[in-house]
């Protein structure tokens, strides 16, 4: 510990965000760092305490709490707060493959089991990892360091989103030839087109991509496994395989009136946005647009939360983001102690940004759509919403939601997105090598492992886990490259 005094000394003080009212004029990143000296103090209100949960990753009441990539958090903090900022990189980069993804887009797990948090504000942990990563690249140390040796064994990783990143740049590292699939025009996929520029802007992708080549994984885009590529031809020329698709079947709400025009899956409509600001600064007007319209975000979480900032930006005319389940409380209740993660209500930046623009929260609790209404051309001109209460089900003893009967009320919309979560992996890609299924949806593996039934093939990430967050999608990666590598070797040193 640098500063034995410092959490004491120093206040918390985290990224600056840009007002509400000049951010939504543009879809660049609107946070910005601190001072170099600023950060060093941040850092220097790390306690290194004797059990530092946040880089624990464990469950606790049901959800996971501190880094599932047990990033050495104690340590690159005492490094900063010393100086040390090469040094903090590489022990960052010994856990992490992408801090530069994690610092922007990762909800900081690590800062909710802070030992600092228990009694006050938990250390910058997100901002400090910020901050390491982006002077590496800056004073030029972020550099690529290919393999010496090759091991001669050539393995497929199919999918770029970051468990199949994280899977690859590991592989790459232990010496094996890697190629990386992506059926999409760019790679990244969630990172690419899941998530908003202003969240994470996409050189940041495009920077990372161009080390990854030059030390030696090969991208091939525009390759959609089991449609375009044969799956036989990737197993018969590669020693593994690693599916690493993503959950990427939306869930759909099936209710009277589905088929009207003008309602669309979250990731279409963020997708959309997205590819036409890279492709032409949104000047084609090819993107599913909001502008002047009503919009209904069906989902209350970060997808849902990003279309309500998107919308925004495109200059709707108002917006109602529902969600089904009760407000959670605004602070720890007796029954969430810490160092579970927090069950708290957030106002993320979209809803902060709807606040700004409209004056209220976006937010409707407790009601869901149960019925769409068209004009007399199919064309969406509104929805009946109805409210719902909980109730215990008496088979299974869980809090379901049910409708209250003559509680429902009619709201005008032109656009409604569906951010309703992900039921599972495609089933093509799934069929084409063979693999199983589980009842949710996701690949098969063996108990405790990312083995398939199919062999060479293993599964990682969100394809694997079913919908959950970047971070765990590399720590998923990182894990399956190791058995890759202890089963093609004999060993591991992964």
């Amino acid at each position: 510990m640098g500063k034995p005094t410092g959490f004491m000394e120093y206040d918390r003080t985290d990224f600056e965000a840009e007002s509400v009212s000049e951010r939504i004029k543009h879809y660049n990143e609107f946070h910005t760092a601190l001072p170099a000296e600023d950060q060093r103090r941040q850092a220097a209100r790390c306690m290194e305490c004797g059990v530092p949960f946040c880089q624990s990753g464990l469950v606790l009441g049901g959800m996971m709490t501190g880094c599932p990539l047990n990033n050495l958090i104690p340590e690159w903090n005492d490094l900063v707060f010393k100086g040390c900022w090469e040094k903090a990189y590489d022990r960052l980069r010994k856990t992490n493959n992408f801090p530069e993804f994690t610092s922007r887009v990762c909800p900081a797990l690590c800062e909710k089991a802070c030992t600092c948090g228990a009694n006050g504000d938990a250390v910058t942990v997100r901002s400090n990892e910020y901050a390491i990563v982006e002077r590496a690249y800056s004073e030029g140390y972020a550099t690529p360091n290919p393999p010496k040796v090759r091991t001669g064994k050539k393995i497929a990783v199919i999918g770029s989103g970051p468990s199949g990143l994280a899977a690859a740049d590991q592989l790459n590292k232990r010496g094996h030839s890697v190629t990386v699939f992506e059926r999409s025009d760019r790679i990244g996929g969630l990172l690419m087109y899941g998530i908003p520029n202003m969240k994470l802007e996409k050189h940041i992708i495009e920077r990372r991509k161009a080390i990854m080549e030059e030390e030696g994984i090969v991208f091939k885009t525009g390759c959609d496994i089991g449609n375009n590529v044969s799956a036989e031809e990737i197993l018969k020329e590669f020693d593994s395989v690693i599916l690493a698709c993503g959950a990427s079947q939306p869930r759909d709400i099936n209710v009277s009136g589905r088929d009207a025009k003008g309602i669309y899956f979250a990731v279409d409509f963020l997708k959309s946005t997205t590819r036409s600001l890279l492709d032409n600064d949104l000047a084609d007007g090819t993107y599913i647009s909001a502008k002047g319209k009503n919009v209904i975000v069906i989902g209350g979480g970060d997808t849902g939360n990003d279309c309500v900032g998107t919308s925004v930006r495109h200059g709707a005319k108002s917006i109602l983001q529902l969600e089904m389940m009760p407000k959670l409380p605004d602070k720890r209740t007796e029954n969430n102690p810490w160092p579970e993660y927090p069950r708290v209500c957030k106002t993320d930046y979209g809803q902060e940004e709807a606040i700004g623009v409209f004056g209220n929260d976006p937010r409707v609790y407790q009601t869901t759509v149960k019925e769409f209404l068209s004009d007399g051309e199919g064309n969406l001109n509104g929805v009946v919403l109805v409210k719902l209460r909980p109730e215990k089900d008496p088979s299974s003893g869980r809090t379901v939601m049910k409708q209250i009967e003559g509680s429902e009320y009619t709201v005008a919309a032109e656009l409604v997105l569906i951010a309703a979560g992900f039921v599972g992996a495609q089933d093509y890609v799934a069929q084409a090598f063979g693999v199983e299924k589980t009842a949710r949806g996701n690949v098969a593996s063996e108990e405790g492992t990312h083995k398939t039934n199919s062999d060479k093939v293993f599964v990682c990430g969100d394809m694997h886990l079913g919908q959950s967050l970047v971070v765990r999608a590399i720590r998923e990666g990182r894990d399956a490259a190791r058995e890759v590598d202890e089963t093609l070797m004999g060993y591991t040193n992964l």
